[in-house]
């Protein structure tokens, strides 16, 4: 009887070149594609520049210019940052002489590269993917193992088409039943993250699977394995199905014709074997999910809205305390106040979690009608411009426009401190964005993750709000 096997174990099988020890535990890994972007890459390639190296498949690489490009409204070639100029016009010096193509600030596909890349169909089924960012994750909702790696990783990648890569063990999580109204996927897999903590996935790959996560549509699968990785998660899986053919269908770089029936049929089989074990199983229900915000400085400090901010008084263990300690201290919140009493400053929609269509579809839903509250900055950036294009076709910039939202240009933007977008010190933003981290968004800025619908409820209200509230409002 041949062993059942997960589709983790049988996606690093197929792509193992040989082992290199004698358990296997790691291997030298076939890469099938990378995204290359201006901030992780320019040492990889000085590094082959210096060596007198190519790269090996330049086709199975693209680059995209998407974390330190500005995101204003009326976008052109110049960068406010000199830093950024460099790092960009380095990238496309590197990308020409290395015949890697590129979507740079101006280019018609320019976007975050983890919208930018799935929705050209770059990345398919059964692929291994690297990439320099760690949200590479994301990939797996298309049945593809995907993971981020350091830049000399880059460097060896594009050198020789492999990566030594050290084996995981698996995990699968469960969720079964319906979401209910307004509770969506970004509060799915943050209730995971603080159910088994941000180290909790580590040295783990996790497959999704369950009714819940086939229910969700390709964007919603993304934005949970996309934040798989702040568990701990060095991947994540789901097995792809009729909604990920959907979604791959007549994609610009997507198998046509025959190939496409042929590979239709193929990627209907990536999935693990019914009998496969895992070294660790997970399942909730989704009936037990509600709209979540982080209170704290990692995204596992986190609740349901409607909770109240924890006291680290009744937290046992003393590193646990003292973390709880910090995070309030930094996030200026005290102990036992609702969560709902939480007054921000700004709201941002966008990121490589939540910056799809169907995400801003999900905030426009909550904002027609409706105002953003007094002193509050609103801003949403599109994760690609094909996305930027799509909203505005539907009339979604209307929307948002109207309701005092800013309609930005796409890119990385105030998911982090690497661009004009910025927090200022004291500035508190409800963000639908992966990282809550001291500074993340810029130095002495404060945090709070949540999905795009519940962002838009706290610009409306100038405070965290529980979107299902406003469903009875007019």
């Amino acid at each position: 009887m041949l062993q059942q096997r997960t589709l983790y174990d049988k996606l690093v099988d197929s792509h193992t070149v040989f082992r290199l020890d004698d358990d296997g535990s790691q291997v030298l890994l076939y890469i099938d594609r990378t995204v290359l972007n201006e901030y992780t890459s320019p040492q990889a390639f000085t590094a082959l520049r210096e060596a007198g190296r190519k790269a090996w498949r330049p086709a199975s690489a693209l680059g995209v210019v998407d974390h330190v490009n500005p995101t204003a409204p009326d976008r052109g070639a110049e960068m406010p940052d000199d830093g950024g100029a460099r790092q960009v016009a380095y990238f496309a010096r590197n990308c020409g002489e290395f015949s890697i193509e590129l979507f740079d600030i101006l280019h018609r596909f320019q976007g975050v590269e983890h919208v930018v890349a799935p929705e050209q169909g770059f990345i398919l089924p059964g692929m291994v993917v690297a990439a320099g960012d760690s949200h590479t994750s994301t990939y797996g909702a298309l049945g593809t193992l995907g993971f981020g790696i350091g830049t000399s990783d880059i460097e060896h990648l594009l050198a020789t088409q492999t990566v030594v890569y050290h084996r995981l063990k698996t995990m699968r999580v469960r969720v079964d039943g319906a979401l209910p109204a307004s509770v969506t996927a970004k509060d799915l897999v943050m209730t995971l993250i603080e159910r088994i903590g941000a180290s909790g996935a580590t040295g783990y790959a996790i497959e999704f699977a369950g009714s819940t996560i086939e229910s969700l549509s390709v964007e919603g699968r993304m934005t949970i394995c996309n934040m798989a990785v702040e568990a701990g998660a060095r991947g994540a899986l789901i097995a792809p199905d009729q909604v990920v053919l959907d979604y791959l269908r007549n994609k610009p770089r997507a198998p046509q014709g025959a190939l496409w029936d042929r590979a239709a049929k193929s990627w209907l089989g990536v999935k693990s074997d019914p009998d496969a074990a895992f070294d660790r199983e997970i399942s909730f229900l989704a009936s037990e999910v509600e709209p979540m915000v982080t209170w704290g400085t990692s995204p596992d400090q986190a609740a349901p809205i409607g909770g109240r901010v924890p006291d680290p008084a009744d937290e046992d263990a003393p590193t646990r305390r003292r973390d709880m300690e910090r995070a309030l201290a930094y996030m200026g919140l005290a102990p036992g106040a609702p969560l709902t009493d939480t007054r921000i400053d700004r709201a941002f929609i966008g990121s490589c979690t939540n910056a799809r269509i169907d995400d801003l579809r999900d905030a426009a839903r909550v904002l027609r009608g409706r105002r953003v509250a007094s002193g509050v900055r609103a801003m949403v950036v599109p994760g690609s411009s094909e996305v930027r294009r799509q909203a505005e076709a539907e009339g979604l910039d209307r929307v948002f426009l109207d309701a005092g939202f800013e309609w930005r240009q796409s890119g990385c933007s105030l998911c982090l401190a690497m661009n004009d977008d910025v927090l200022a010190p004291g500035e508190r933003c409800a963000s639908s964005t992966n990282r809550n981290f001291e500074g993340r968004q810029g130095a002495g800025g404060r945090t709070h993750l949540m999905s795009p619908a519940m962002v838009a409820a706290a610009a409306v209200h100038g405070h965290l709000v529980d979107v299902r509230n406003l469903d009875g409002e007019a």
